[in-house]
């Protein structure tokens, strides 16, 4: 049953991502030749209008297939034969619904149980925090010019920038106050750390405003995440072997599922599979703009340079690199996929 759960959020995250498409595909004009769910042949399908509408055998992925997307054609609905801003505002659609989904995802957990603030709950004894005076009930501001708002991010700070001096902002009975902190080895964790310490499942809930509000702020912490971690992986700190596709994503979805509800019951459970949806939906957005051919961020640049030149670059090597990045990905796919399978055996 929590698979079956796990890979319906999965689907409706990328369903959702591909109706952003297509609702802008529509508002331009564009004919959508066919709008699924899934990837491989066709199990259902019905057309109605110019478009149909099915579901594939394998629930991952899905498409909004538009008239001369990957190709030429001479009808006058055609994608390529729309302004070069009209496409951007379709290509650009799906991962900006996708944050939109994110942010209503944080304001149904932050709405239901709250969120962390970035107060310290005392500070390691030895550290450099502690010698620097601060204390428990400490505000964190900022760290290194980047404005907290939740425990979470400073508790993943030394993780995302390991070894790094940080420039700390914080706030005591209503006074701001900088100093620099250099980390030290922590010897049972391995980790170089600064000594602050905090309680992130300590949740304070806040009025209609401020759920609004800090549900930016969570979508927020997720695209950094996300992009903290992919710098991680560009830069040698973290192995390609650490990389999970749709099956490992299940997986681990499923066994959140499995732990939350044998903690908390089933109410608790599907709660943290709306909080692992943030990160799902905000992670599908920020990897689809990545500048990597065949996907939205590829086709982004392709477009913004045809802006800039105010001429479309020729159809066929267009075409091509994104064939290449198709088939490079569908590579990076089946080796995910592999090693999904791999480390759950």
């Amino acid at each position: 049953m929590n698979i079956i759960i796990a890979i319906l959020i999965f689907s409706i995250i990328i369903l959702f991502h591909e109706l952003g498409h297509f609702l802008l595909a529509k508002w331009n004009g564009i004919k959508v030749n066919e709008f699924c769910l899934g990837m491989g042949p066709t199990l259902f399908g019905v057309t109605k209008g110019e478009t149909k509408y099915s579901i594939k055998l394998l629930p991952f992925g899905g498409a909004c297939m538009m008239e001369g997307e990957d190709g030429e054609s001479e009808d006058a609905r055609s994608f390529n034969s729309k302004p070069v801003w009209a496409r951007i505002s379709v290509v650009v659609a799906g991962p900006v619904f996708n944050f939109i989904m994110a942010w209503v995802f944080a304001v149904i957990v932050i709405g239901m149980v709250g969120y962390d603030r970035p107060v310290l709950s005392g500070v390691m004894e030895g550290f450099p925090a502690e010698e620097a005076g601060l204390q428990a009930g400490d505000e964190i501001i900022s760290m290194n010019g980047y404005r907290t708002h939740f425990y979470r991010e400073v508790s993943q700070f030394s993780l995302f920038h390991p070894g790094e001096d940080v420039d700390l902002v914080y706030e005591r009975d209503g006074k701001r106050y900088e100093v620099t902190l250099s980390p030290i080895l922590d010897e049972e964790s391995g980790r170089e750390l600064i000594g602050l310490s905090g309680r992130p499942f300590d949740r304070v809930k806040g009025s209609v405003p401020e759920v609004l509000v800090n549900s930016v702020y969570e979508v927020r912490y997720w695209i950094w995440n996300t992009i903290d971690s992919l710098k991680m992986l560009v830069t040698g700190k973290v192995s390609v072997q650490d990389l999970s596709g749709p099956v490992g994503i299940v997986k681990m979805m499923g066994d959140t599922y499995d732990t939350s509800e044998s903690r908390g019951g089933t109410g608790q459970a599907i709660l943290s599979m709306v909080n692992f949806s943030i990160f799902l939906s905000a992670n599908l957005g920020i990897m689809n703009l990545l500048p990597i051919p065949a996907l939205d961020g590829g086709r982004l640049v392709f477009l913004l340079i045809e802006a800039v030149r105010r001429k479309r670059i020729a159809p066929e090597k267009e075409g091509m690199v994104h064939f290449v990045g198709l088939m490079a990905l569908m590579a990076l796919m089946v080796f995910v996929m592999f090693n999904d399978i791999r480390n759950i055996l």
